[in-house]
């Protein structure tokens, strides 16, 4: 009750207090009513000096406030001024301004342009301070489409002239790969500054056309511009792109001739410089002159070597920074020792950089280092780490993007980098480049078919790419291994003389070789000598793979001759094993031997693969246990040569070697490889896998294939003289060599195509002997022209013959 009381009074006496101060107000007024004309006139006197007092002080506040902002921003607090910005006046375009630069100087190039948009919104207009900042968000974003919306605001507001923002145009569009757009500026511009012709050096250099930033550096010495050193570094990168060391010589002299003062960045340039034109030794001799380096000329030192394929002292460039100048290693130390690992296999070692990088915490938001460590573990083998990367990455630019494709290319996970491709144009700012698609038609030579290589063609040509030198070889090469022969010579006529090189002699040559036309490849040799190209060591790569295909013996000999004692070229593996398989081919398996015992280079697995596919075509077993012990030696991974092995004991009844070799494989986790044959008819593509009924709705293949195989004089339960057991004897109609996919798709694709069309069949695995055999009866039969590629080559079936000549 008493607290109720108590309530009850706490509500109450406010109101008292406000009757009796109301009554005394009351009585006050009425004391003044005679002088109410005069306290009014006071009364407005004081509200004025009481609002422009207000104002002035909101004023004061304001610039205050401003300043604070200001010097946060000038601090690098970006946090502290994004809230302060949030609850101050925003009336000013200064404000905005201020705010706009600290995002863009922070790297939120995002951000800032969502805060120009905002700006506009809320009804301040930009000004001329405004647009460089905005310019240079979007070129960090790479955007082009925002980058000229922003333009044709700048041209709206007649400030298309003024020479900083010009400047940031020119860069902006140098940086999204319109430098066309850069140039019109640039020669449109009434004023230029030293920072207009640097932006434009340097824009060149952005754009891949060292050339041209190096006639705008002679022109801008022509005219007499000062030159200073951002001049001079962007004309360094200019020869290093180019690998032109001449004019690299003469800009470094000029550079002592004028007394120009080398501080690190100059010096890293020009050890960048000397390595990128393959004269480390120059780069090495500068670099021990300077006496005292700091850690961005030993990381122009290390890139020198990792280029250069010195990647042991790259690392012991990395000891020295370390003991004699006591330096602790920065990202750009990571970044140029990474390509050292992925040379020399040495995942250890990356594994080792992307530890450091984490505890230095280098790796918060930092591209290319992620990059880098994408690409490192590509290389390496370890696509895992790889991919764990790029999905946690926060940010991706393209070169991202054709990072992750390339790493799935190198590790043959073609199906994974065609989805990372398509996964790649759902992106808003990334759009594919030339270096993409180059990478991506790789790809789709690994597993398309004619369609699909079309399709990708048609989106090349969108995109403005298909005249390209680079491109072009990789169309060359998809279209070969999709078993379009035509297309890739199609190609390869209409690229201009200028616009072809030695990779596009090569390829063309590696396309009839795959084929099997043999003899066209070495017109094409002589052709290619003809123009004034220069055979390497990939031309007789092709040329060597031609032989060895189409079973040329001595031409095969004579060019491997020519290779070494006219071109002087050292024969790599590659050649070795093309010499090999024609010693296999025709059953010197002695002299095959002896050749492997003096070659200088150690045998791989491409080298005792050969051996092996020898012994199995001539049945020789001894033979093929020597090659079989040189891959078990290897600890080599692919299942191939195990099965091939196991395959050849089973023919000879050897059933404990069999045995022997199947627990080997499980030992080491290797998985034998599910065939998968595909065909495309009307359009559209099948998928056919060994002994596979439900797939496609293929019954009526099975209805039909028994018609085929009497045709052609086959056995439905036993091929060849294979000495089986009594329980391989008894197996059913089902697991017959007859139902594998290959056959099932040939015997498809002959309903499903037009009399006399050829069929077009592509393998994930070697077509076994049963099906080889078979596929040339049903060309005989049937009078079509059946083409089956296989990872090695394509076999062309034709009258009852294949264009391997029975050897593959």
């Amino acid at each position: 009750m008493a607290n109720a009381v108590s309530s009850f009074q706490l509500h109450i006496e406010p109101t008292i207090s406000q009757y009796q101060t109301f009554a005394a107000k009351t009585q006050t007024s009425r004391k003044s009513q005679k002088n109410e004309p005069r306290i009014q006139n006071q009364n407005s006197r004081s509200r004025r000096k009481s609002v422009n007092l207000r104002e002035l002080r909101s004023y004061e506040n304001s610039v205050s406030s401003t300043r604070k902002l200001l010097s946060l921003v000038n601090a690098g607090s970006l946090e502290n001024a994004l809230h302060m910005f949030e609850t101050m006046l925003k009336s000013t375009t200064f404000v905005w301004n201020v705010i706009i630069r600290g995002l863009v100087d922070s790297g939120l190039f995002e951000k800032a342009i969502e805060f120009y948009c905002r700006m506009q919104f809320e009804g301040i207009k930009p000004d001329k301070f405004t647009f460089p900042f905005v310019v240079k968000a979007c070129a960090g974003v790479f955007c082009l489409n925002a980058g000229r919306n922003v333009h044709s605001i700048i041209i709206k507001l007649g400030l298309n002239l003024d020479i900083y923002i010009c400047n940031a145009l020119i860069i902006m569009y140098a940086k999204v790969g319109c430098i066309e757009d850069s140039e019109k500026i640039f020669e449109h511009m009434l004023i230029r500054d030293i920072v207009s012709w640097n932006s434009m050096i340097s824009g060149y250099v952005s754009s891949g056309n060292g050339w041209k930033s190096l006639m705008c550096f002679r022109r801008m010495q022509k005219l007499g511009v000062e030159i200073d050193r951002f001049s001079y570094i962007s004309a360094f990168n200019a020869c290093a792109l180019e690998g032109c060391l001449l004019h690299g010589k003469e800009i470094f002299s000029h550079v002592l001739k004028n007394g120009v003062e080398l501080d690190s960045m100059i010096q890293s340039s020009i050890i960048d410089m000397f390595g990128k034109c393959g004269e480390v030794d120059y780069a090495e001799r500068f670099c021990n002159g300077i006496s005292h380096k700091n850690v961005v000329v030993w990381n122009a030192m290390i890139g020198a070597y990792a280029l250069n394929g010195k990647s042991f002292d790259s690392f012991s460039c990395l000891e020295k920074m370390q003991d004699d100048d006591n330096l602790v290693p920065d990202t750009v130390t990571l970044i140029n020792l990474l390509p050292s690992c992925s040379k020399l296999g040495a995942l250890l070692h990356g594994k080792s950089i992307h530890g450091y990088a984490i505890r230095k915490g280098y790796l918060l938001s930092h591209l290319v280092l992620e990059t880098a460590l994408i690409d490192m573990y590509g290389k390496c083998g370890s696509i895992a780490f790889g991919e764990r990367i790029f999905f946690h990455m926060k940010k991706r630019n393209l070169v991202s993007w054709n990072a992750m494709i390339a790493a799935y290319i190198q590790n043959s996970m073609d199906k994974e980098a065609i989805e990372t491709f398509q996964k790649l144009q759902h992106e808003t700012y990334c759009v594919p480049d030339e270096m993409t698609f180059a990478s991506i038609l790789s790809a789709y030579a690994g597993i398309a078919l004619p369609k699909e290589g079309k399709q990708i063609h048609c989106h090349i040509f969108k995109s403005g790419f298909s005249s390209g030198t680079f491109i072009s070889n990789a169309m060359i090469n998809m279209y070969a291994k999709c078993g379009d022969l035509d297309s890739a010579r199609r190609i390869f006529d209409n690229m201009l003389c200028e616009g072809k090189d030695v990779i596009s002699w090569n390829t063309i040559i590696m396309a009839y070789a795959i084929h099997g036309f043999g003899e066209y490849c070495f017109g094409l040799f002589s052709d290619m000598k003809n123009e004034g190209y220069e055979p390497n060591e990939s031309t007789f790569v092709s040329i060597l793979s031609a032989c060895s295909i189409a079973g040329i013996f001595e031409q095969g000999w004579n060019y491997f001759d020519l290779m070494k004692n006219y071109y002087g070229l050292d024969p790599g593996i590659e050649h070795y094993g093309c010499m090999l398989d024609l010693l296999g081919r025709v059953g010197d398996f002695e002299k095959a031997k002896t050749f492997i015992e003096e070659m200088p280079l150690a045998p791989t697995h491409r080298i005792w693969g050969s051996l092996l596919s020898a012994s199995r075509h001539h049945k020789n077993i001894e033979m093929a246990e020597v090659a079989a012990e040189g891959i078990f030696s290897l600890n080599n991974d692919n299942a191939g040569c195990y099965v091939l092995l196991s395959n050849m004991y089973a023919e000879v009844g050897r059933w404990e070697n069999v045995e022997r070799v199947r627990l080997l494989m499980k030992k080491r986790g290797l998985v034998r490889i599910k065939e998968c044959s595909i065909i495309e008819c009307n359009g559209k593509t099948h998928k056919f896998r060994n002994y596979a009924k439900s797939e496609n709705g293929i019954e009526f293949v099975y209805d039909v294939h028994g018609v085929l195989s009497r045709s052609i004089g086959e056995d439905l339960y036993f091929c060849g003289d294979t000495k089986f057991k009594v329980s391989s004897l008894l197996k059913t109609r089902a697991n017959s060599p007859m139902w594998h996919g290959v056959r099932l798709a040939i015997g498809f694709g002959l309903i499903r195509t037009s009399i006399g069309e050829p069929l077009i069949i592509r393998k994930n695995v070697r077509i076994c002997e049963y099906c080889h055999s078979a596929a040339k009866k049903i060309s005989l039969v049937t009078g079509r022209e059946i083409f089956i590629g296989d990872p090695k080559m394509y076999h062309r079936f034709k009258d009852g013959h294949c264009s391997c000549g029975d050897y593959w």
